[in-house]
């Protein structure tokens, strides 16, 4: 072929730059397939179930459901008490940790991020209660909150306070505090750690440059470093809320749920109608329910909160291309 002539070749399927495209063109495929075929079977599909047997009464037996009953199951929600309780409760749990378990780990990794002797060890210690698993954690606070023997009902007395000792998981009053003691406790290492990260990629030129101007420390934290920790603050915040949401393990070891459905959680009380009851439709019905709070929550957090530090983002990745 003469060089005029392969330059009027068009670049289709017999061409050689169009083997090598093709050839990409499948390695990519078949690199994306395994992933795909997993997030479809282990995802979509369940998802599609869930909501598909939401519109029936079925007991979980006998194959596919067949007594559609539309959306009454939905409206079952709307006048379920133990539900719209799981509601509440979960609100409270979240405003406890926005309130209070996250500006602590926040304090904390302030002051874990200084120079002093033996702070990698401290970190190490607040950390490693979050590399526990949560039936550990709620097996041990079973223990730590027993009111025979306890440890907190221990302390307690050797305070002086021995009328105060209660069976803390077990009045309907104090367990929902017990369980979020337990859930900072477990959890407030995840969030410091985040923090510290966050703290620790401020570069120390500005916190030189506001001091030398005469900024105080409580000035140069509120004026630098907290705005410059923003974009790890949201995120933080929005994993707090979500795993508020979804909160089931540690609630089922630690109390059942209970006393009362005083800790019942909306995931405690999916689970008490799906395998205690058999009432697999209505069970259904409170994950679809779930899902939709947190797609809801979601969508509208990276859409009014994380919309200036994903557009930031990706106008950085831009300018760097």
């Amino acid at each position: 072929m003469s060089p005029a002539r392969s330059l009027l070749t068009p670049r289709g399927s017999g061409s050689p730059v169009g083997r090598p495209r093709r050839r990409g063109w499948l390695t990519r495929t078949l690199f994306l397939l395994p992933a795909f075929a997993l997030f479809v079977g282990l995802v979509l599909l369940p998802m599609a179930l869930g909501i598909y047997t939401s519109l029936f009464k079925w007991n979980g037996f006998g194959g596919l459901p067949t007594n559609f009953v539309g959306l009454d199951n939905f409206r079952r929600l709307l006048d379920d008490e133990v539900f719209i309780g799981d509601l509440r409760r979960g609100g409270i749990l979240v405003v406890l940790s926005v309130v209070l378990q996250l500006p602590f780990a926040l304090g904390l990794a302030m002051l874990l991020n200084q120079r002093f002797r033996l702070r990698r060890l401290y970190r190490l210690l607040f950390f490693a209660p979050y590399v526990l698993s949560e039936v550990i954690t709620g097996v041990l606070f079973g223990m730590v909150f027993s009111p025979n023997g306890g440890l907190v009902n221990n302390i307690a007395k050797a305070l002086g306070f021995g009328d105060t000792a209660q069976t803390w998981l077990a009045e309907p009053s104090t367990v929902l505090y017990a369980l979020f003691f337990v859930i900072t406790w477990k959890y407030f290492g995840f969030h410091m750690m985040l923090y510290l990260a966050g703290r620790q990629a401020i570069p120390e030129e500005l916190i030189e440059a506001a001091r030398v101007d005469g900024a105080g420390s409580w000035s140069v934290f509120r004026y630098v470093t907290l705005p410059l920790l923003g974009p790890t603050i949201r995120i933080s915040v929005f994993l707090s809320i979500i795993g508020a949401i979804q909160l089931f393990d540690m609630v089922w070891v630690l109390t059942g749920g209970g006393p009362i459905h005083g800790s019942e959680t909306m995931a405690v009380t999916m689970f008490q109608y799906g395998f205690r009851r058999y009432e697999v439709g209505y069970a259904s019905a409170i994950s679809v329910a779930m899902f939709l709070i947190s797609l809801v929550f979601a969508l509208f957090y990276q859409r009014f909160v994380l919309r200036r530090d994903i557009e930031g983002a990706v106008t950085t990745m831009g300018d760097k291309r």
